[in-house]
């Protein structure tokens, strides 16, 4: 801290621009990993016409047998955040792309 001011440094690439409003993955992914029916989960932004972004959830199932609904992943989410910061589309996968330091390949989401 400088003066009083505040600098954070650091995965700023990870912010999702959503039509002005400002998203960080992290904290929608806390609140989707709270959900008893996801084991992994990561967030990264899409391209929308209307909006610039919107925030991509990938979720990895805790039964792979037997995925969440993502209506259900939806309203969980939607009872714990903002409107604006529930995502807008939702995809499965068996596992989650990760560097040899376990750091989420968002890239390659």
């Amino acid at each position: 801290m400088t003066d009083g001011y505040l600098y954070l440094a650091g995965r700023k690439g990870d912010m999702i621009i959503r039509g002005g409003e400002n998203l960080y993955p992290l904290e929608i992914e806390r609140v989707m990993a709270g959900h008893p029916a996801v084991a992994d989960v990561a967030v990264t932004a899409v391209p929308d016409r209307r909006l610039g972004e919107v925030p991509l959830a990938v979720v990895v199932p805790a039964d792979p047998a037997a995925p969440p609904d993502t209506g259900e992943l939806r309203a969980f989410a939607r009872e714990r955040l903002a409107g604006f910061k529930v995502p807008a589309q939702w995809r499965f996968a068996e596992a989650l792309p990760r560097n040899a330091a376990g750091k989420v390949l968002r890239r390659l989401l």
